[in-house]
């Protein structure tokens, strides 16, 4: 059998131990609160981040979409104006032709109607007597031949300023022949001419401000004038 003190010191030990087991559930408790602390800490502080990496992501995203459209915008630009310009020189083109058809139609106006058809056709651009000729046969057509007074008369009354017509000696010098290879049968030239002064004037000009009797004079081919052309 156990005594009173006996008794009495295994109440103070177990007094003792739950003082210490006491103390120690409040310093585990304490430190399960302040991890915990640390923990809720920690998710803030990880969806702090999240959030701001999410805000600069975004950012980013605006950035470079912002970065898109201003080049986007500046290619629409470019090609607006590159567009503008095309149409610029479409409308150039467009009334240039319009001027030169209604050019045309009023030189088509000079045409010898008394003879049924349009013989005549008188340039209104300057071109080397070559160049003249391709373009009257582009067109149907060649250099003018004058076999007869009455067309020379005819022919001198058309024009207004100094004109090729289909006579030179570019074949054989000094042998004037007209662009089918026929002869002149009688000629207008001013008095002197042709003189084939400087050694190359091969090809024949008609000048109107003369009298129509003498107003041939031969020229250098290469010198641009305009042409009149004959069907």
């Amino acid at each position: 059998m156990t005594s009173p003190a006996d008794n009495q010191k295994l109440s103070m030990n177990f007094i003792q131990k739950e003082a210490v087991n006491y103390r120690r559930s409040r310093y585990f408790m304490l430190i399960t609160v302040l991890l915990g602390l640390v923990c809720v800490l920690l998710v803030i502080a990880v969806l702090v981040q999240h959030n701001k990496l999410s805000t600069e992501r975004d950012l980013m995203k605006m950035s470079y979409v912002n970065v898109e459209y201003s080049e986007a915008l500046s290619s629409l630009k470019m090609n607006c104006s590159r567009l503008n310009g095309e149409r610029e020189d479409l409308q150039k083109n467009l009334t240039y032709m319009i001027q030169k058809k209604l050019q045309l139609e009023a030189e088509l106006k000079k045409c010898n109607s008394e003879r049924g058809s349009c013989r005549y056709f008188i340039s209104s651009e300057e071109k080397s007597w070559s160049d003249g000729r391709r373009f009257c046969r582009d067109h149907g057509a060649d250099l003018v031949i004058i076999n007869t007074e009455e067309e020379q008369k005819f022919i001198s009354s058309l024009i207004k300023q100094t004109t090729w017509i289909g006579l030179s000696d570019t074949l054989q010098e000094g042998v004037m022949k007209w662009v089918d290879g026929t002869s002149v049968n009688k000629g207008f030239w001013l008095q002197g001419e042709p003189n084939n002064m400087g050694g190359d004037e091969d090809c024949v000009e008609m000048q109107p401000s003369l009298p129509p009797e003498n107003n041939w004079n031969d020229h250098p081919c290469s010198v641009q004038k305009r042409l009149i052309c004959e069907k």
